[in-house]
């Protein structure tokens, strides 16, 4: 029987499910490719963190694990030809959890979900995040969108990192390079289960994670992305110490630079650790020591 379910991956400590934005625009067109391979499967919110994925589905308990299962691996194969790293993800655990759908609990998981890169205080409303469905409901597509059949079966399988060819050809890409989660995300579901804009929003700034946002969070000021430190950190590694990595520093080099990165970039261990390739217990003894 098709119900509702929330499914996260667990957070990886000391790695990155996306090192940088093309790896971001790889892993949306895997979500639309997915979606095209399981029509048994409808998403209906879902967002790409720097170190673990959400997603909001109604299937049937197998369906919706196997969705996030074959996504995994798809977007390993290609995290293992880019970065040489294998079986990237083959370890990384999948939660999922039943969503009733009586009362208000379905509009509370996608609310939780949209409002994960708020929570990492990466901006400050889910629409100025672009790595799932922030910008999804109760908005017009983009102007710039061009139709998938649009573009040549070269382009395609350029774009998409795969020759899958089963995509609808009305299916829209945007000018980023990314199929629009408006083309294959049920939206019309949303919308009709929020009813209008304000209450949807209201759901969005009454969630756990604004929550979590409001008592952590000093200012409204947000920070800076895991992406955008780690792509730092080379040019730090060299003007610092000339190397060109984290793991050949010595211990009294890494306490610097874990001290740089908190300086420079407001990180906290969790986050240092992330772009460090380290566990939180190292990065938080290294701040203990700067």
């Amino acid at each position: 029987m098709e119900e509702y379910y929330l499914l996260t991956t667990e957070h990886l400590e000391s790695c990155l499910w996306f090192r940088d934005e093309e790896d971001f625009k790889v892993a949306m067109n895997y979500v639309a490719i997915q979606v095209a391979c399981c029509p048994e499967v409808s998403v209906l919110a879902f967002i790409l963190m720097s170190n673990h994925v959400h997603f909001v589905m109604r299937a049937e308990y197998y369906d919706a694990y196997s969705f996030v299962t074959q996504l995994k691996h798809r977007y390993s194969i290609y995290y293992q030809i880019k970065y040489g790293v294998r079986e990237f993800l083959r370890r990384n655990v999948i939660d999922a959890r039943l969503v009733p759908y009586d009362g208000e609990s379905l509009e509370r998981a996608i609310a939780y979900v949209q409002m994960n890169c708020v929570a990492a205080n990466i901006c400050g409303h889910p629409c100025q995040y672009p790595w799932g469905t922030g910008n999804a409901f109760f908005s017009k597509s983009g102007t710039n969108n061009i139709r998938i059949g649009d573009i040549s079966a070269r382009a395609r399988e350029r774009m998409l990192h795969s020759n899958c060819d089963s995509l609808p050809r009305d299916w829209q890409i945007t000018e980023d390079g990314y199929i629009n989660p408006t083309s294959y995300v049920d939206c019309k579901t949303v919308e009709s289960l929020f009813r209008t804009p304000r209450r949807m929003n209201y759901f969005l700034t009454s969630s756990s994670k604004a929550k979590k946002r409001i008592e952590t969070t000093e200012d409204n000021i947000p920070a800076f992305r895991d992406q955008t430190i780690l792509s730092a950190l080379p040019d730090l590694f060299r003007s610092l110490f000339n190397k060109d990595s984290f793991a050949s520093l010595n211990t009294k080099e890494k306490i610097e630079i874990a001290r740089q990165i908190r300086f420079r970039f407001s990180a906290d261990a969790n986050q240092i650790a992330r772009v460090c390739g380290i566990t939180y217990s190292d990065a938080a003894e290294l701040l203990d020591n700067a």
